[in-house]
């Protein structure tokens, strides 16, 4: 078996680790990081619950390589909380909103509305749906998901962040 070292952030803080060349992040991060609210679902990028921002792109990690994350900066669901643990304006929205119910899927929607929130580009619902289509919901019907985005969007500061 072949391991290499890799550097990089998770939530802010430093991990230099030495890994398994065919690991991926998601088992990387929910094995050895103990970072287990990115789930694992379909294992294929289909359902989109083990979404993370990877330098503040929403990726799939069970199709991502931990190797390839060496000298990025990788936030996961744990990393949307504030310092204090209290919940960002973004997962807030969601909750107000009824925006899941079991919740499996909430790292991949809540990643990915970060991601489209961050850069700023005006979001219709039309729009909204396309880019969240990625993230599959058993539960909710995703009205409720569009309903919590909307309100994440209204209580962003401009130009400010989730």
């Amino acid at each position: 078996m072949t391991y290499v070292n890799i550097t990089f952030s998770v939530n802010g803080s430093d991990v230099s680790s030495s890994v398994l060349v065919r690991q991926s992040l998601a088992d990387f991060l929910r094995e050895d990081q103990r970072l287990t609210g990115t789930h694992l679902g379909c294992e294929h990028g289909v359902c989109g619950a083990c979404t993370v921002l990877v330098d503040g792109r929403a990726v799939r990690s069970c199709l991502m390589l931990a190797v390839q994350a060496d000298g990025t900066s990788i936030t996961t669901i744990e990393g949307l909380t504030n310092a204090d643990g209290s919940l960002s304006p973004l997962q807030q929205a969601f909750m107000d909103n009824h925006g899941f119910q079991c919740a499996f899927c909430a790292p991949g929607f809540l990643l990915t509305a970060k991601e489209l929130i961050d850069k700023g580009s005006p979001l219709d619902r039309d729009h909204m749906r396309a880019e969240l289509s990625g993230n599959l919901c058993r539960c909710t019907g995703y009205e409720s998901i569009l309903n919590s985005m909307e309100a994440a969007i209204a209580a962003a500061p401009s130009g400010g962040q989730p």
